[in-house]
């Protein structure tokens, strides 16, 4: 019985324009006119002066004076080695935004009021924190964000409200398809034990302790492999005084050193498969990791290469898959340097029927991009948008910093990004070639796709060719077992070995009525919501302090929803059939009686839970798959598809604490996906059966 659903083309390459002498022997002047001058040779950029000095502690400080506005930012990075978090995946994260929430000696509500009364900003993270004032504020922020850097208090009552935010935001990822993909690559790409494979989940932020927080700020808050970038309206020898007085005193020291071998990749292409049943679109990502280090002579190449491939809408794959099939709203690729290990990516979003298809044309366009060289005209249109954009990064001096800070970060050239239009520039047809040919290499990609298994894997299978077997995954990359073949229940004898773990069919028939009352957050609020069946009557209302949300009636013929701030509403056609399905007391009694439809799937391997998965249209024309476990034949998934003007949408409702009442065994906890960005979680606080109803809860 379901709760009611709740619903760098600017390029500084100094163009030429020296006109021909227009005579008998040269063109007209309209035929001029009509003839854009040609570029001449890409000249070195003046890039805007830093200036940097290193504090006694080791501290290194930036600064890029800029008088236009008279404000000042100020940037803590701290370059530390990428870290695995062993199994507490979300530490580094949580201990950085723990730094904000208080110090020894304010708390993070007069932190924030100093900061909201001069106008300024804040923030801390992971890797150090975030601020910028105006420039006759500048003691007050820098005394305010030295004080959170250096002398933090990680108060107990914040970390809790901070795992409990973080917990609440990845239940949201559970059901995302592309936060689902994101994570399941990179954990093959790289494997769970390197830092860029680590997931986090629920579990692995449950686990972490304030004093892992402590313990990370000790360990990796140091000032010996730390940047303090200063930008605005400030003069150097100024900066340098309030870096002194503000930072000087951090005690000295330097981040631990780690090293990693480089992740295991697949010798031929390969696919994996995560099951979101009752998806009507497949997230595909063709994926693997690279060796191209940030100032490799091949970066700008690369860049040049992939901007051709997938970087837009101009690119090839957007335009194939797009503009020519029409299987997507966009399809991208993506290969940047990483000092670590870089990441091919080619993705899309396309339809079930077309999944296969869609996996064909990438094959295409990565191979042909290999195997073909590009057009002059392909290669000028991605030079110029690249020049383009990097000439209008120019215009903020925080690019200026971020160059002076890549450049030591990374031991560039001191003239690396003076002379990138003009190594830019010198990319030809044949580099684009040779890069290609290195770093594109579908032929040992990992192809993963999370969508519909019963509608779209079988037809993978001819992609993968390293053993020519699909591997299924969970949410969390964790191998799962393919339960698929013949089951051994029909449809009728499921729904008997259901009714029989609820109760029996003598209990639940003399079910008369059903009162039930959740509490549940939304938006940040705390909400109740009371749900009534009585012998096919049906009463909803969702309230919260003070206030009637909304409330859902049906009184046998006709019902009704009133929301607040709008006038009641009488329902009709899908909408009615649909409340009228909802007034049904345990529906699943009537699954294999006229006007539903009812089918034993297969077995799916639900978190390590084997069910029984159940197709189910009813009379409405709703459809739904649900997943019984195969040991106490309790539901403990369902997910809704249904379709409004021509928009289809999928509720995922999960049942869980399952608890007796009066000889009826109903789950107590109940999340649903879908209807709203973030899971609702409904936990019962009073549940009556065949208990006394008050009739006038169903008038109309």
């Amino acid at each position: 019985m379901n709760p009611v659903k709740i619903v760098l083309v600017l390029a500084i390459a100094g163009l030429a324009a020296c006109a021909p002498k227009v005579g008998k022997e040269t063109t007209t002047s309209g035929e001029f006119r009509s003839m854009a001058p040609k570029a001449g040779e890409a000249r070195p950029v003046k890039i805007g002066k830093s200036h940097q000095f290193t504090l006694d502690n080791g501290l290194k400080v930036i600064v890029v004076e800029n008088h236009k506005l008279p404000q000042i930012s100020y940037q803590l990075s701290i370059d530390r080695d990428e870290m695995l978090e062993k199994g507490k995946s979300g530490l580094a994260s949580m201990a950085g935004s723990l730094l904000a929430t208080g110090t020894t000696s304010k708390s993070k509500a007069e932190i924030d009021e100093a900061i909201d009364f001069i106008g300024a900003n804040m923030s801390t993270n992971a890797q150090g924190g975030f601020a910028t004032s105006l420039t006759k504020h500048t003691d007050k922020v820098l005394a305010l964000f030295s004080e959170v850097i250096l002398e933090p208090s990680f108060p107990q009552e914040e970390f809790d409200k901070i795992k409990t935010q973080t917990i609440s935001g990845l239940q949201t990822s559970k059901d995302d398809p592309n936060a689902i993909s994101s994570n399941v690559s990179r954990a093959l790409n790289y494997g769970k034990d390197h830092p860029y494979g680590e997931i986090t989940n629920e579990s692995t932020v449950s686990s972490i302790s304030l004093e892992d927080c402590k313990a990370y700020y000790n360990t990796y808050f140091k000032p010996g492999d730390a940047y303090l970038i200063i930008v605005g309206d400030i003069a150097p020898d100024a900066a340098k005084s309030k870096a002194e007085k503000y930072f000087g005193k951090w005690a000295a020291g330097n981040t631990p050193k780690y090293t990693y071998d480089f992740p295991k990749t697949v010798e031929k292409t390969s696919v994996a498969f995560v099951d979101k049943a009752g998806a009507v679109q497949s997230v595909i990502n063709i994926t693997y990791p690279l060796k191209l280090e940030p100032g490799s002579p091949d970066v700008i190449p690369v860049r040049v290469m992939n901007n051709i491939l997938g970087s837009g809408f101009a690119g090839r794959l957007f335009q194939n898959l797009r503009e020519d099939k029409a299987y997507t709203y966009g399809a991208y690729s993506s290969l940047s340097s990483d000092e670590l290990v870089a990441n091919f990516s080619a993705n899309a979003s396309v339809r079930n029927e077309v999944t296969d298809s869609a996996v064909t044309q990438f094959l295409y366009e990565l191979n042909r991009l290999k195997d073909e060289p590009v057009t002059q005209k392909e290669l000028d249109l991605s030079k110029s948008y690249i020049a383009g954009s990097f000439a209008r990064s120019l215009e903020s001096p925080q690019t200026v910093a971020s160059f002076a800070l890549n450049i030591d970060m990374y031991d560039l050239s001191s003239d690396y990004y003076e002379t990138y239009l003009q190594r830019l520039d010198a990319v030809t047809i044949e580099d684009i070639s040779r890069v290609a040919k290195k770093y594109i290499t579908p032929e040992v990609a990992r192809i993963v796709v999370v969508g519909n298994k019963d509608e779209v894997m079988e037809k993978l299978v001819p992609f993968d060719l390293e053993d020519g077997k699909i591997q299924l995954y969970d949410i969390y990359a964790n191998p799962r077992k393919d339960e698929s073949g013949p089951v051994d229940i029909t449809a009728e004898e499921l729904i008997g070995k259901y009714i029989m773990a609820i109760g029996g069919k003598d209990k639940v028939e003399a079910v008369k009525t059903v009162d039930q009352t959740y509490s549940l957050e939304l938006m940040g609020m705390q909400l109740t919501s009371r749900s009534v069946h009585s012998e096919g009557k049906f009463f909803m209302n969702m309230t919260a302090p003070g206030m009637n949300i909304m409330t859902q009636k049906f009184d046998g013929t006709s019902g009704r929803v009133e929301q607040m701030g709008q006038d009641p509403m009488n329902l009709e056609g899908e909408e009615l059939a649909t409340l009228k399905e909802q007034s049904i007391l345990f529906p699943e009694r009537y699954y294999t009686q006229d006007g539903y439809s009812a089918e034993v799937t297969g077995m799916e391997d639900l978190d390590g839970t084997v069910c029984y998965k159940l197709s189910v249209t009813k009379p409405s024309g709703t459809k739904s798959t649900e997943f019984y476990d195969k040991a106490t034949h309790l539901k403990v998934k369902e997910v809704q598809v249904s379709e409004v003007e021509g928009q289809t949408s999928t509720t995922t409702i999960d049942f869980a604490d399952y608890k007796e009442v009066d000889g009826i065994t109903l789950p107590h906890e109940v999340t649903m996906s879908g209807p709203m960005p973030q899971p609702i979680v409904m936990k019962a606080t009073s549940i009556k059966v065949n208990g006394e109803v008050d009739p006038t809860l169903f008038k109309l």
